[in-house]
């Protein structure tokens, strides 16, 4: 172990456990704080407000440090033992009562590789594909439609290259509060340098202030922005007709789709002047690179995949592609979250995004792992939450909070009391609270193994400390449960071991070795034999070895809330100073003191129209839910929406968004929710 029992940190170089960025961070003892090191991304040692503050909430009051079961309905404190045979007792009746299918899984995009693809190769051993990870609520659709296009769905590009680009295209992201180590020290260095930025979003906020224009679209109305971007480039002859022609199918259909679209009636669907589309259409097809970007104003709706799809097209109408400072760039949220759908944390897909339904493919992991993985797609995240009780009997939570995180969160509490709940964790969470049984895990610091960043690269974390009290290392816990579970022999000696693994049973990750990453990174895909990753996808042609990428028609549907006379439309997103539900960012003192609550974005217009002033209280509600906070008046908000952020548990902003589903990545439509505003006492 890394340390004695009693808390003291070792500094060892890691990872910092917040966004996809994957900033290398070790323990300043001087300070007690976070310390960057000349890693692979942060390559000046710089960080943001949250990795300073990381170490904070490993001792966090909360902290669970014992194991606890449920007795006459309260949390007592338990043996490892006993909460053990309580998980493996209640899992094996019901597997036995209603199938296999009857037990659901959600992995963590925080934890590493190692403990996902352990968690997933168990699932498909006891029988069920129902395993999935926060993915499919930030970013499915992303990867649904560029695996469409473009055979994969991940980031084309690396932070590296970048800055060769002559305009960013950004949409519905906001890097420079999300990810500010990459806006300041990559992005911001090309804009100081001359590359100009557009930015699609409804809101003004630091990222705009940096952009030469901005197109403040209405929630739920890209599609509209970009197909009428695309209609003024062909309709003026602005493509890259050589691309078309040699990398491209379906540009003649793609052109009729469009015939229709009037770029003025599109402008006012979306809330936005006609000159500013036809602008922000000739940066596009006018400069030499264009580095698309999108983010979660794209994706979480209920049509997102359709929205990605549309930026996607632009990026092949104009053949910025597979060259540096070009490609489709999703920014992700969580540390993991690329490596938990990387290892197949998936309920279609098993390691390296290999479909479950090709025989061929549970062929080869029959041959690997001893047994064939089941055939069926499983249930996603949301859906799994909304069967509990019913077709799903048993839920095993890995250091998520679906409580928080998940729309119409009102239901959801519902939902997870009627399956038997197992979460493993570190806090008392939202979602802990309604468990049957807690099983204390370890923190970043505390453990050793792989994460997967934005740019698909594989970087080590190392343990610092031993996890406090009884709690056990994550993938210790996950193993235990294994072994009860199936007759699986899991006697892996440590992380290195279970990556060795992953990598042979996945094509992306082949040639990846443990030590090869060391200090570094590598980067997939990496393939057997070769002698490093690959950087830029697409160069000569589309992953897998296609030599051409399909255009992709879509067309606007409303999204799934009216809104009526008077009501305003909801947006939520990310700040700065917080982190997805708040689990670890509101155990942290620093950040709590930079921005202890949340407000709600409101325009001065919609503010006076309802008699609201800058500071006053207000109801926030719909159909499915109220809450109450504090009103921050300003211009940066576009007239007609408001805005919350995700990370706090009062308000909770989930308690007001709806669970309609893409239906294809079966993401929820978290950007665009009808509610009234009225000022309280």
């Amino acid at each position: 172990m890394a340390t004695s029992s009693d808390g003291e940190l070792e500094p060892k170089k890691s990872i910092c456990p917040f966004c996809g960025v994957g900033c290398g961070l070790t323990y300043n003892e001087d300070n007690g704080k976070g310390t960057g090191w000349e890693g692979p991304v942060n390559t000046r040692g710089e960080l943001c407000p949250k990795g300073a503050a990381a170490f904070e909430m490993l001792d966090a009051d909360d902290r669970i440090t014992q194991p606890m079961v449920r007795e006459n309905g309260h949390l007592v404190t338990a043996s490892w033992e006993e909460a053990m045979d309580r998980v493996a007792e209640n899992f094996g009746e019901i597997v036995e009562e209603h199938g296999p299918e009857a037990l659901g899984f959600f992995a963590s995009s925080n934890c590493t590789n190692e403990e996902n693809y352990l968690l997933q190769k168990i699932a498909r051993k006891i029988g069920t594909n129902t395993i999935d990870n926060c993915a499919r609520l930030c970013h499915a659709s992303t990867v649904a439609a560029m695996g469409k296009q473009l055979n994969v769905g991940a980031m084309t590009n690396t932070t590296d290259d970048l800055g060769e680009a002559d305009v960013f295209l950004v949409c519905g992201a906001n890097p420079a509060e999300q990810h500010p180590v990459i806006f300041n020290s990559y992005l911001g260095a090309a804009l100081r340098d001359g590359t100009e930025m557009v930015h699609i979003d409804p809101r003004e906020n630091q990222t705009t202030q940096q952009a030469d224009m901005h197109v403040g679209v209405t929630p739920g109305y890209d599609i509209p922005v970009l197909n009428a971007m695309a209609k003024v480039i062909i309709e003026e002859e602005l493509h890259d007709e050589e691309f078309v022609a040699e990398r491209t199918e379906g540009f003649e259909a793609f052109e009729e789709h469009l015939a229709d679209v009037d770029v003025a009636e599109n402008a006012e669907l979306a809330g936005v002047p006609e000159e500013n589309i036809r602008e922000a259409a000739h940066k596009v097809a006018e400069a030499d690179r264009v580095a698309s970007f999108t983010g979660m104003g794209m994706s979480q709706h209920k049509y997102g995949t359709d929205n990605v799809h549309a930026l996607i097209n632009l990026v092949l109408l104009t053949g910025n592609i597979g060259k540096p400072g070009t490609g489709v760039n999703p920014l992700r949220g969580q540390n993991n979250v690329q490596g938990a759908a990387d290892v197949g944390a998936s309920p279609s897909s098993l390691p390296g995004y290999q479909s479950v339904e090709d025989p061929e493919v549970r062929a080869d992991f029959e041959e690997a792992w001893g047994f064939e993985p089941p055939a069926e797609p499983g249930l996603t995240e949301v859906e799994a939450s909304h069967a509990a009780g019913d077709e799903i009997q048993g839920l095993y939570v890995f250091a998520e909070n679906p409580a928080i995180t998940e729309p119409h969160s009102d239901r959801i509490h519902e939902d997870l009391q009627e399956a038997f709940l197992v979460v493993q964790d570190l806090f008392m969470t939202e979602t802990a609270e309604y468990a049957d049984v807690i099983l204390p895990g370890s923190a970043w610091a505390e453990k050793e193994g792989t994460y997967t960043n934005t740019d698909r690269r594989l970087q080590r974390v190392r343990q610092m400390r031993s996890p406090p009290g009884d709690a056990k290392s994550d993938l210790e816990i996950i193993a235990e449960f294994g072994r009860r579970m199936t007759d699986l022999e899991i006697d892996y000696d440590g992380a290195e071991a279970v990556f060795d693994e992953l990598a042979s049973v996945s094509p992306i990750y082949a040639g990846i070795t443990y030590d090869g990453i060391g200090e570094s990174y590598q980067r997939w895909p990496f393939y057997e034999g070769a002698e490093s990753g690959v950087d830029i996808l697409h160069e000569d042609e589309f992953y897998g070895g296609e030599k051409t990428a399909p255009f992709a028609l879509v067309e606007h549907i409303d999204p799934g809330d009216e809104v009526e006379e008077g009501e305003l439309v909801l947006t939520t997103g990310r700040v700065m100073q917080h982190f997805n539900s708040g689990a670890l960012s509101r155990r942290t003192e620093t950040l709590m003191r930079m921005r202890g609550e949340d407000v709600l974005e409101m325009h001065p217009t919609d503010a006076e129209e309802r008699g609201i002033e800058d500071g006053d209280w207000v109801r926030v509600e719909n159909e499915r839910g109220e809450v109450e906070v504090e009103v921050a008046v300003t211009p940066a908000i576009a007239e007609g929406t408001v805005f919350m952020t995700f990370h706090y548990a009062d308000p909770l902003v989930n308690r007001l968004t709806g669970d309609y589903l893409d239906p294809v990545a079966k993401i929820p439509e978290y950007k665009h929710s009808a509610v009234s505003v009225s000022k309280t006492e």
